[in-house]
């Protein structure tokens, strides 16, 4: 059984939320500007299992304990943000497997898996993801019906809520990818998707 009240007013609650830049989002935008829609998604997966895995043990309160001990996070934060910067790095000296050639356009081939570890690190080593999921989703919890249901049907609405604006995102920068290229400025790509790297990696770290 749902709480029908609830649930509809948690949709709209969450879309604003999801459309809101923040670091995955902004992970979305810059790998859609340097390797592409498609490739991005393996990306997306990882984010949204991230996403996913955060949201239960926020209900649940796991994600209460873990805030405690903010030391917990630390190995996941500095080393997700340093990786992501160093990727940042590589991408503003057109180095690496993520920039895009200046001699034909063509981004080189970087596995799935590191890019869903990618998103799946970047989604849960964000402690103020955490204080915000642990904060929101228990308010739209219904203690007089099954937690199971509610549950599933509250993260079912944030995975497909945070799919649709990762999706939007990294079109977004597909799109200015196209733009930036028709002019040949196929090294300001580079640096602008490797300056925004760096700052989500920044985010991470320190955020």
């Amino acid at each position: 059984m749902l709480d029908t009240t609830l649930i509809l007013l948690f949709i709209p609650t969450f879309l604003v939320i999801s459309a809101t830049p923040g670091m995955c989002m902004t992970l979305s935008l810059t790998l859609g500007m340097s390797i592409g829609v498609r490739r991005t998604m393996y990306m997306m997966w990882g984010e949204l299992i991230g996403v996913a895995l955060v949201s239960v043990l926020a209900v649940v309160g796991v994600a209460s304990i873990m805030l405690n001990y903010p030391m917990a996070f630390m190995i996941l934060k500095y080393g997700g943000g340093a990786y992501l910067i160093y990727l940042g790095i590589q991408m503003w000296r057109s180095r690496g497997k993520m920039v895009i050639e200046l001699n034909d356009n063509t981004p080189k081939t970087v596995s799935g898996r590191q890019l869903a570890m990618q998103g799946f690190v970047t989604a849960i080593a964000n402690p103020k993801g955490w204080a915000f999921t642990v904060s929101l989703l228990p308010s739209f919890i219904n203690p007089d019906l099954p937690m199971p249901p509610q549950l599933a049907a509250l993260v079912a609405i944030i995975l497909l809520s945070e799919f649709m604006f990762l999706m939007l995102y990294a079109t977004g920068g597909k799109t200015l990818r196209r733009v930036l290229q028709r002019s040949d400025n196929v090294r300001l790509i580079n640096r602008l998707s490797g300056s925004l790297m760096m700052a989500v990696g920044i985010w991470l770290a320190f955020g």
